[in-house]
């Protein structure tokens, strides 16, 4: 979900993912990704992500795992995590029945970032569903080629990246350029996934993007509105590829 959030409104943006699970699962999707801190808003102000931060096992996780649940289908959600006096930003996956994941940003985004959370050690979160290998990174992780390499190396078939790109050239750059190359480089699907619009502090790109492993696109979101993206993810499509591209 290419996803217009409320900055500072977990209620509803959690509202807004339940809706859109219940139309990802109608459509046939196993799994469906929000942007970075879609829970909270990105935009919410770096004063404000402690206020508005939940435990890895707290309220936020139990309602995006009941949603899961009610919909038959994963999610992976942007979310601010508290762990004792600490907040990160980090991204949570939960099939709704058991199996929860959480990873935390491990390189974060100028002083906005670096002044509302603390950096996450670098690490493969790693999830199976539905015989896919899932790694999860946030935002400008992925600009760091080694983390995908990492993740590549792990055995990931798909990398999903919740982001919070904003409006620029050089989010244009990324968008249309990058995210291709790091699916291609790694011989893996990439699906990043952005806000759209505006709130008080951030304009952002839109321009989400699910690549294939030979660096085609499978779906791609406009620069504005949002937009419930669907792509197949099928790596025994691609074996020829990753043949020839070892």
């Amino acid at each position: 979900l290419q996803m217009h959030a409320i900055a500072g409104d977990n209620e509803a943006n959690l509202g807004r993912i339940a809706s859109a699970a219940t139309d990802a699962a109608a459509g046939g999707a196993r799994l469906l990704i929000v942007p970075e801190l879609a829970v909270t808003g990105y935009g919410a102000g770096e004063n404000a992500f402690e206020k508005l931060a939940s435990p890895a096992s707290g309220e936020v996780a139990a309602r995006l795992s009941a949603i899961a649940r009610k919909n038959g289908i994963a999610i992976v959600a942007g979310f601010a995590e508290q762990e004792g006096n600490v907040t990160y930003n980090s991204a949570l996956f939960t099939d709704g029945l058991g199996t929860n994941a959480v990873y935390r940003k491990s390189h974060l985004y100028g002083d906005y970032e670096r002044n509302a959370f603390k950096p996450g050690v670098p690490t493969s979160v790693m999830v199976e569903l539905a015989g896919v290998r899932l790694g999860m990174l946030i935002c400008y992780d992925v600009e760091f080629p080694e983390n995908v390499r990492h993740l590549a190396l792990a055995g990931a078939d798909l990398v999903v990246v919740p982001t919070a790109l904003p409006k620029g050239s050089s989010g244009t750059f990324i968008a249309n350029h990058m995210i291709q190359v790091r699916a291609f480089e790694n011989q893996v699907f990439v699906a990043y996934i952005n806000h759209c619009g505006a709130d008080d502090n951030f304009t952002y790109a839109g321009l989400s993007r699910i690549a294939a492993p030979d660096g085609r696109l499978l779906a791609e979101g406009p620069a504005e509105d949002e937009t419930l993206l669907f792509a197949e993810i099928r790596p025994e499509d691609y074996a020829k590829s990753r043949a020839e591209n070892t």
